[in-house]
Order: C-alpha cells, then sequence, then structure tokens
C-alpha cells in the first residue's frame, strides 16, 4: 500500500508493528524491487491491494522468480474487493494463503473486519470498535438478522455517527466455528453506488467477476467500458487471456467471445458485447484497479 493520504499503508503498518512484526514500508511501484527484498530479507507476508499482488507474481515469473520457493507465507489484502477466483489464483500461482481485510477511511482505515479461515466468504468485525447495523439502501430502515443490505458503522472512538458506507453486505451473530463471537459480515462484492444501469438493468462489476472466473483461458483481468450509441446505453467487456487461450485461428478466437458473451447474457440479463485482449493487454494498477469506464454523457 502507498504511505502517503491512503490510510491503508501507515494503518497496518503499525497495527502490525503492534504485534511484533517486522515492517518494510515498501510502498507501491518499483516491482523488482519488491521481489529482490522479499528473497533478501526473507519476508513472510505481503500487504496490498490483490490486483497488485498478482502484478507482482507475474513481474516475478517473467524474471525467473521460483513463487514456490519464496519465503512468502500469507497475502493479507485489501483496498479493493478480491474475487474468489482472483484469490485462488494468486494462492496457487504464488503458494501462500491469501487473507482479506476490510475497512475505509471514514471511519478510520483498515482493520473493520478480517477475513476468518474457518469461514472464507465471512469476516469478523471488531465490534470493541465498531457499531454496526445493515439497512435498506433505498429507504434506510434496517434489515432482519443476516439479510443483504447496506453496511452502517458508528466507530466508538470517534464523532462520526451511522455513517453509510454504500457497501453491500450481510451480518451474522451465531459464534463461528473458529470459537470467536463476534458478529460476522460477508466479504464486500458490490456497493450501491457502483451499480450500472444498462438498458433498464442493473448490473454490477461483480457479475462480471464472477462469469469470468468460470471460464477457463480467461485471467482476473477485465474493464468495463459503457458508452451511449444513439440513445442507446452499450456495455463492452474487455476480458484479457491466458497465453494458452490466445490463438491466431479466427474461428477459435470467435467461437470464445461469442461463448463469454452468452454466459455474461445469461447472467446479466442484458446484451454484452465482448472484446479479447491479448495476454497482458489490460493495464496493471499500483493502487486500486479501476474497473469501469463510462463514457455516457
Amino acid at each position: 500500500f502507498g504511505y502517503g493520504m491512503f490510510t491503508g499503508g501507515f494503518g497496518l503498518h503499525y497495527g502490525l508493528q503492534k504485534l511484533g512484526c517486522m515492517m518494510i514500508p515498501a510502498g507501491s511501484g518499483n516491482t523488482e524491487r519488491h521481489i529482490a527484498m522479499i528473497e533478501d530479507y526473507g519476508t513472510t507476508v505481503l500487504v496490498a491491494t490483490p490486483s497488485y499482488a498478482l502484478h507482482v507474481c507475474e513481474v516475478g515469473e517473467k524474471m525467473g522468480y521460483d513463487w514456490e520457493k519464496s519465503p512468502l507465507r500469507v497475502g493479507l489484502f485489501g483496498g479493493e474487493p478480491c474475487p474468489p477466483g482472483l484469490k485462488a489464483e494468486i494462492e496457487s500461482r504464488m503458494h501462500i494463503v491469501c487473507t482479506d481485510n476490510y475497512g475505509l477511511t471514514e471511519v478510520m482505515g483498515p482493520g473493520v473486519s478480517g477475513e476468518c479461515l474457518a469461514s472464507r466468504d465471512m469476516q469478523h468485525i471488531a465490534e470493541d470498535h465498531f457499531l454496526w447495523e445493515v439497512v435498506d439502501p433505498e429507504t434506510g430502515e434496517p434489515v432482519p438478522d443476516g439479510e443483504m443490505g447496506e453496511l452502517v458503522l458508528t466507530p466508538l472512538g470517534k464523532q462520526v455517527l451511522r455513517y453509510r458506507t454504500h457497501d453491500l453486505t450481510r451480518v451474522v451473530t451465531e459464534p463461528c466455528a473458529c470459537g470467536r463471537t463476534t458478529a460476522r459480515m460477508q466479504k464486500v462484492r458490490a456497493r450501491s453506488d457502483d451499480m450500472l444501469i444498462i438498458r433498464g438493468t442493473n448490473v454490477f462489476p461483480s457479475q462480471v467477476e464472477d462469469v469470468l472466473a468460470g471460464i477457463d483461458g480467461v485471467t482476473p483481468h477485465y474493464r468495463i467500458v459503457v458508452e451511449n450509441a444513439g440513445g442507446l446505453d452499450r456495455m463492452t467487456v474487455h476480458v484479457e487471456l491466458k497465453p494458452e487461450a490466445f490463438s491466431d485461428s479466427y474461428e477459435d478466437m470467435e467461437n470464445l467471445r461469442r461463448s463469454i458473451e452468452d454466459k455474461l447474457k445469461g447472467v446479466l440479463l442484458v446484451g454484452v458485447k465482448a472484446k479479447l485482449v491479448e495476454p497482458g493487454g489490460i493495464e496493471r494498477s499500483t493502487g486500486k484497479t479501476k474497473h469501469v469506464e463510462d463514457l455516457r454523457k
């Protein structure tokens, strides 16, 4: 994470240092140097956005670095959602266990909740620091326990009351298999304010991620471009291919493109164009990845 105005870098730095960890304030960028530091310092934990962690992995592979022999054991991710397919790919290629950390600048920064290895889609909320509520995003009224809604947080150590996060989740209160008794929130995959309305249909980027994760030969990198042509919204998903799926055969590529479009339409319930991009063709980010480019006026 960056060590500027972004709370993630300093927040996790001092929190982990308090636990007794030796922290190396590497920041983002200069990825080859990161890999050298992992090897030279015997680094066991990588703190990053998941998209940047995958970028570190790819750069290391190009350098000939053997991740299986790396001292890394854990990836601690935050700053952006981490789809299950992306997490599984990083774990298998870097030979580490990846966990998600949830937080937001307005209530403190990192550390609102953290992933439980006993139930990996859920995160334990730090209830000694935060009063949580889940409300209907439209009305602001509380929803029943366990139902999906917008997370509202009141940090007990700050003068902030009922901050509406726009993050969509559900919270369960029954004890976890790991033995902890704090409430658990489902990992945030969508926000009420990142919803796209395409020809009257609600579309979330997380739906696109889930579809692409189930298609062989596709990387987790994608870009959604929304335009308006002749008064009609048009959505194009730029899909990056893995080297083994990239072909010189027009017929093979066209069949794959149509297959992706059919699967996206089946889930999104709206017509979508797919554009196939060569391996490495979608720009990598050293910070939070921007998946949506809305060009409508």
